[in-house]
Parts: structure tokens; C-alpha cells; sequence
């Protein structure tokens, strides 16, 4: 049986959850609104449509945005991001590969925490 057409062309999900993406690793909630306001003054929120996700598990690497069909996931996305993931990748249909997301590992990929919460890079400590 074939899939059923989907109601937009694209959608697209911000890491608005969890203990970090909204604030501590970033504005996940400003990312969230800023991409939100973007799609709309160009006049396609019926065509892609934004949404809040829950944790994508990737602690650390956020703020985190997916966007589906293609599944194209962004770290460390920042509100000043959103109109060159518009224009570039919501339109254009180029995703912006300076803020592609591209772990070693499927699944979980969270990053140890610091004292103060902050996150840990990967290659913290390996003289890279």
C-alpha cells in the first residue's frame, strides 16, 4: 500500500525539551520561534511547517533541528541561523553544511557534562 501524501513539504523539528537545548547549550526555544517567523514572512507556513520536539537525544550538540523529508539534522543552531536555513535549505533545497550534524554513531550521542553543566567536547583532552 502506498504512503499517504504528506500535508507539507517539509518539516521541520527544533529541540525545545530536555535539561539543555533550550538553554543551556544554546536558544532552542529562540531557534524554534526564529525559524517559526522566517517560514512565515515568506509566506510558506502552509507548505513547511515548524514544530517543538521533544529530546532528540543528542546532549551537547544542540541546539538541535531536524528536518524531514531528507532528515537533515543541525547542531549547535542558533536563532541568527534561521533565515540562512530558510533560504538555503527550505527553499533553495541545498542543506547549510556548516551546521550539518554528522555523528560517528547511530543512536544516542550525548556528551559528558562539566561541573557547571557545560558540555564536554569529544575531543577534549586529545590534543586535537
Amino acid at each position: 500500500m502506498p504512503a499517504a501524501p504528506s500535508p507539507y513539504q517539509r518539516h521541520v523539528f527544533v529541540c525545545t525539551s530536555g535539561d539543555w537545548c533550550p538553554e543551556v547549550d544554546g536558544d532552542g526555544i529562540g531557534v524554534h520561534a526564529s525559524l517559526k517567523r522566517a517560514v512565515a514572512l515568506r509566506g510558506l507556513d502552509t507548505q513547511i511547517r515548524v514544530n517543538n520536539s521533544g529530546c532528540l537525544n543528542q546532549c551537547g550538540h544542540g541546539p538541535m533541528v531536524v528536518v524531514y523529508p531528507e532528515a537533515v539534522w543541525y547542531c549547535a543552531v542558533s536563532p541568527a541561523d534561521a533565515d540562512e536555513i530558510v533560504a538555503s535549505h527550505l527553499v533553495g533545497g541545498v542543506p547549510v553544511e556548516r551546521l550539518r550534524y554528522r555523528p560517528a554513531t547511530a543512536g544516542a550521542n550525548k556528551l559528558p557534562r562539566d561541573a557547571r553543566g557545560r558540555a564536554i567536547p569529544e575531543d577534549a583532552g586529545s590534543g586535537a
